[in-house]
């Protein structure tokens, strides 16, 4: 069979991801404001899509022409394009619809030329008190660099200083870093109406008050603009500099990377816009026209305001009731293994350990790996008290997570000046584990205590995210995270794992033997099983291998929130699998394998997503769930997801996003029914 045919391109499914999010806009049973945070969600997406993937492709498609290569990465270059412009069509339509629907419920998002003369006022007292200490125009002139000036993903108002014939141009950032992007106007106190304006309409009403100090001018036109820089860039590894040295360097490239999306407001004038593509040498493939608010990524945040039934009904964190049985959480875990489940679990629990930890007189060592953390993480606020109580702390930090880069050098600066041991992942090999690990002396001997999940240690993202953690005490995992902890230090040294899965270790050969063993327990006619909960698979060597086991009988269900290149039902190769997407208001960021193994159902939680990137070229851990009763939570809980009939989506061929066929079943939304099986086992932990 044709190649092409049975490996979708992985842009494209990305893309087709996106709209998903983008129905969760269009789905009027989501509450207003969130839909118009969705929008948010869908344009932030969008922007990190350009950043790495479209860039991605972009360098293939130069790289190829120089070669003389005609490849399909032009094709299909076009086709991310067209495919775009359509989803931005549907963007501007859904944007408009929830313009109105605000103002039936009394929200109104106002521009400057829609104020009263009282607003007008406060505008300008606005401006003076808050906005004017972080405006400085940049003239635009024939010594303007625009591509060091322009920052990545920040928006700019373009302006025409207009003085009878003689046009100037310069160009204002919006301090949206500084100052929130929604500004809540006062209202007469006899109104219900709510009145926002976007702090861009605010510098488009005072251009005067700006410029007027030093021009001369009749008119002031003000356009909106926005660049999207390529977010790779080289390292050379081979100076003589530490490697938080060569991070910060490598920031310092991608400020000013070259632009792969200039968008401008589809009004400019001709002559403005041919000036700023020359300045930041571009063409015209790469210049997008848009409307007056290129930064849409802010709606994630947009204000709650209104009625409490515009927002989502809050389901507090779940607290595990087994914690409170015990007089410390390691009497706890000792006991019996601990398994988390975020949302619906309180992250308080994690947080609450590390703080025991950090004083326990019984605690020697604490070693963790930290690759997203939260802005004032209170994760590395105890490792720092760790280290003031004199216990040794080791601190993996991942200098290279993407868009995380420059939180993490501080976070190391940080660490390392509070005495905590700082080490950084092995050169080219990112480490994207979650992990740690604690040493606590009892009864004269060491005993250690475990975490291994698939969620970061944040304590914002684990009130969004789906992600699982398990806590345990088992001297076989304990000792094999202590090696991954010695692998991560000296990666060269030769090791083996027998109760983990470690990448770049063994994860692709154990895979495949599990794969196999399904397919060997098919052919001697016994049931065989595989249930993946992922959020991208994209690698065709375990693609294959799903289709090998699809041909041998064996039944594959997969929940796959983000790409997929996997073609399911086809014909004699992949007709055993079918393959769902949930996107709802939480993001699914668990992972999930469940192998049948005749009857035993190995289960394990990973950190890893089958991606080429996750299995060979990043330290990534997964364990086995042996408790039988957490064996079944994570079962239950997968069969939930399996029957959703109101936020799942079809994966096929064509990029359909059809939702799953309710008909004459009972309805069944995931999360909110993952909340209420996990309230109800809370309410009889027993």
């Amino acid at each position: 069979m044709n190649q092409e045919n049975v490996y979708l391109k992985k842009e494209l499914s990305w893309l087709a991801f996106n709209e998903r999010v983008l129905q969760e806009s269009a789905d009027q049973s989501t509450p207003l404001i969130e839909r118009i945070r969705f929008l948010g969600i869908y344009a932030n997406n969008l922007d990190e899509f350009y950043k790495v993937q479209f860039a991605d492709l972009k360098r293939t498609v130069l790289i190829n022409q120089e070669q003389g290569n005609s490849s399909g990465s032009s094709q299909l270059l076009k086709q991310v394009q067209q495919r775009v412009m359509q989803s931005e069509v549907q963007f501007e339509a859904l944007y408009n619809e929830l313009l109105l629907e605000m103002a039936r419920n009394q929200i109104f998002l106002v521009n400057e030329r829609q104020l009263t003369s009282h607003q007008e006022e406060w505008i300008r007292l606005y401006f003076k008190q808050n906005l004017r200490q972080y405006i400085t125009p940049i003239l635009l002139d024939s010594y303007t660099d625009l591509i060091q000036f322009l920052k990545d993903d920040f928006s700019y108002l373009a302006v025409e200083i207009i003085n009878g014939t003689e046009t100037k141009y310069a160009l204002l950032e919006i301090p949206s870093d500084k100052v929130s992007r929604f500004v809540l106007l006062p209202s007469s106190a006899a109104s219900k109406n709510k009145s926002i304006i976007f702090l861009d309409n605010i510098l488009r009403y005072c251009l005067s008050d700006i410029f007027k100090i030093f021009f001369d001018a009749t008119e002031f036109n003000a356009y909106s603009i926005k660049i999207t820089r390529d977010a790779e860039y080289d390292i050379i590894y081979e100076l003589d500099a530490s490697f938080l040295d060569l991070m910060s360097l490598g920031l310092k490239q991608r400020l000013t990377a070259e632009p792969v999306r200039f968008i401008y407001q589809k009004n400019m004038p001709k002559e403005l816009i041919e000036l700023l593509m020359r300045k930041l040498k571009i063409s015209a493939y790469d210049a997008i026209p848009g409307g007056r608010y290129p930064n849409f990524k802010d709606l994630m945040h947009f204000p709650s305001l209104g009625r409490p039934n515009l927002l989502n009904k809050p389901l507090p964190p779940l607290s595990y009731q087994r914690f409170k049985k015990f007089r410390n959480a390691f009497d706890t875990i000792r006991e019996q293994d601990v398994l988390l489940y975020y949302p619906y679990y309180s992250f308080e629990h994690v947080l609450e350990i590390m703080r025991q930890a950090s004083f326990d007189p019984n605690v020697t060592q604490i070693r963790i790996n930290i690759y997203r953390v939260a802005k004032d993480s209170r994760i590395v606020n105890a490792m720092i008290n760790a280290a003031n109580n004199g216990k040794k702390v080791m601190v993996v930090v991942e200098l290279q997570a993407r868009f995380d880069e420059q939180a993490n050098i501080h976070w190391a600066k940080r660490l390392t000046e509070s005495g905590v041991k700082v080490i950084f992942s092995p050169t080219r090999l990112k480490i994207h584990a979650k992990l740690f690990l604690i040493d606590r002396r009892e009864n004269g001997e060491i005993v250690r205590y475990a975490h291994v999940g698939s969620g970061n240690f944040n304590e914002k993202t684990a009130r969004l995210y789906t992600d699982f953690s398990l806590l345990t005490a088992d001297p076989n995992i304990t000792a094999e995270v202590r090696k991954v902890f010695n692998f991560i230090e000296e990666p060269y040294k030769p090791v083996t794992f027998e109760h983990l899965l470690v990448s770049p270790q063994n994860t692709r050969d154990r895979l495949y033997y599990f794969i196999q063993r399904e397919i060997d327990n098919a052919a001697q006619g016994n049931y065989a099983a595989i249930r993946l909960k992922i959020n991208s698979l994209t690698d065709q060597g375990l693609i294959d291998k799903l289709y090998e086991a699809s041909r041998s009988g064996v039944k594959i269900r997969i929940v796959c929130r983000g790409m997929c290149v996997l073609v399911p039902g086809i014909a004699d190769l992949s007709e055993n699998i079918v393959v769902t997407s949930i996107v709802d208001r939480f993001l699914e960021h668990a992972r999930v394998y469940i192998f049948e193994n005749g009857g035993e159902q190995d289960t394990y939680i990973s950190s890893a997503d089958w991606m080429p990137r996750n299995i060979d070229g990043r330290i990534e851990v997964g364990v086995k769930v042996v408790n039988p009763a957490l064996k079944k939570v994570i079962h239950d809980i997968f069969s939930i997801q399996t029957s959703d009939n109101v936020k799942a989506r079809i994966i096929d061929k064509e990029f359909s996003n059809k939702y799953v066929q309710r008909g004459n079943k009972r309805k069944v939304r995931a999360q909110l029914a993952i909340y209420d099986y996990l309230k109800q086992r809370e309410s009889d932990p027993n």
